[in-house]
């Protein structure tokens, strides 16, 4: 997979930098919840909105659905919980072929942060590529001005006083239902910014997507994650974090295992181009973890222990 930079350039964003957003609207990120896998945490198998129909599950489903909703108005109404956010776009390139300088400016001669990718590493058929996510940057050698973006979203804010006054009570389902729709306010948060950044702040996208065509990631570019199939590796979390100063912006920490509180937070990485696409990294072999480690200035073991899901063997 290799794409043609001087033909099919990269779209120029319309700021660089960060921008924060706090106590966003919930009411607005409300019509932007999937709720299929809102039923899956109930272990309700069924895809929205079919399941309300479904001859098996939809009294129950209709039921969970209804109650879900009112507590939705409650939430919103009596804001319950707060939703903030921290976005960035800033200049990179791609160099050694599978890692991302990000600067500080324009001028692109002080590196902000690296952005350090791994590499399939599959037998594939003949013609096919081992991608990394550094290919949907322009490398640094063309000379193209390329760029690359972050988030972090939280929709858990304040959440802990509620879940207190519902343990007080012993009322074990409101403190699920209230944890799963922080949850799907927190993916409904990275939906709706993502869609800004490719309308807005980026302006790569200008036709509006439906609400089918958003879950079925329909868009342009992509939003993976550190530590998803894409780019598996966790530790890069922290280095994310501190160049969007996603902590104090958005209350959002991350523990020793490299979670984040509150739970109920989303982060990843944007790429623009469109032939970004997703894909899984898949098992690495200890060559391309030893070259991790050493460019990331990280223990070969400790690398190996975050990594051991992807290690062959």
């Amino acid at each position: 997979f290799k794409i043609d930079w001087k033909n099919n350039p990269p779209h120029q964003p319309k700021f660089t930098g960060v921008k924060e957003f706090i106590n966003y609207d919930l009411a607005e990120l409300r019509n932007y919840i999937d709720w299929t896998p809102f039923f899956h945490t109930w272990e309700l198998r069924g895809k929205y909105p079919n399941i309300l129909t479904d001859e098996n599950m939809g009294v129950e489903a209709t039921k969970l659905f209804n109650d879900a909703n009112t507590m939705l108005d409650d939430i919103i109404r009596e804001n319950w919980i707060q939703a903030k956010a921290v976005i960035g776009i800033w200049p990179a390139n791609t160099v050694n072929e599978d890692d991302i300088e990000i600067y500080t400016d324009e001028s692109r001669t002080k590196v902000l942060h690296t952005q350090f990718g791994m590499r399939q590493q599959l037998k594939k058929t003949e013609g096919a590529v081992n991608e990394c996510v550094s290919d949907f940057v322009a490398p640094k050698e063309t000379g193209i001005a390329d760029h690359v973006g972050g988030f972090v979203v939280t929709a858990g804010l304040g959440i802990e006083k509620k879940l207190a006054e519902f343990e007080a009570d012993h009322n074990d389902y409101k403190s699920i239902l209230l944890k799963a729709l922080a949850d799907r306010f927190a993916e409904a948060f990275a939906e709706r910014m993502h869609e800004r950044l490719r309308q807005e702040f980026w302006g790569y996208e200008t036709a509006p997507l439906s609400k089918d065509e958003l879950i079925a990631e329909k868009y342009k570019g992509i939003r993976p994650a550190p530590g998803y199939p894409a780019n598996p590796d966790h530790t890069e979390k922290p280095g994310l974090f501190k160049i969007l100063d996603a902590t104090a912006k958005t209350e959002t920490t991350l523990t020793d295992s490299m979670a984040m509180m509150p739970a109920s937070s989303v982060s990843g990485w944007y790429f623009a181009h469109p032939e970004s696409h997703y894909f899984g990294v898949g098992k690495i072999t200890e060559e391309q973890l030893a070259s991790l480690a050493k460019r990331k200035g990280m223990d070969v073991e400790v690398m190996r222990r975050w990594l051991s899901p992807n290690l062959e063997g």
